[in-house]
């Protein structure tokens, strides 16, 4: 039995949690709803303000993914709840971000400006010329959405330029050197 699928899920005041007999939950709360369709190997029963969730029988394939539903539906009550967001910093000379609505344009060295439309259930936002926010409710989608800008302009390890998460550890190489006499 998996140690993170034993655990309860609590549900907080605002959410309601939905478990359908064709093996779906969905999940409403102040941001939005989320559904999401788990695996007929489990059982979710609803007790009071928690979900417990375990395996119908003990297989290998009912422990493989007991901790994985039993995250996706947490971070599905989380991101009604409270929503998730990703910083990314942009770094090099004159590369800088602007908001053009919901919408960001990106000026990262290349000869036209990049536009990054804002998907539905994503809010992009320019905290300053150098930091983007990526926020919204489905984690999966916020994290992806930041991988995409960031894959636009990776970081490059000689001067650390392009665009990278805030909380990533850039290694540098270091450059070439003049041979000494």
């Amino acid at each position: 039995m998996s140690r993170i699928g034993k655990q309860p899920i609590t549900i907080p005041a605002g959410v309601t949690v939905t478990v359908n007999d064709n093996h779906t939950v969905t999940v409403s709360g102040k941001l939005g709803t989320l559904s999401h369709e788990y695996s007929k190997l489990l059982n979710i029963k609803q007790e009071n303000n928690e979900l417990v969730i375990s395996p119908v029988n003990e297989t290998k394939d009912a422990n493989r993914v007991h901790g994985l539903y039993r995250t996706i539906i947490a971070n599905m009550v989380e991101g009604v709840s409270q929503g998730f967001s990703k910083n990314l910093i942009i770094n090099g000379v004159g590369f800088k971000a602007i908001q053009k609505g919901a919408d960001i344009q990106l000026n990262i060295g290349f000869s036209h400006p990049v536009d990054v439309k804002a998907e539905e259930g994503i809010t992009l936002s320019v905290v300053n010329p150098t930091e983007i926010k990526v926020s919204g409710f489905d984690k999966q989608k916020v994290g992806q959405v930041a991988a995409n800008i960031r894959a636009i302009k990776p970081v490059e390890p000689y001067h650390a330029y392009g665009i990278r998460y805030n909380d990533e550890v850039v290694v540098r190489k270091e450059g070439k050197t003049a041979a000494k006499k």
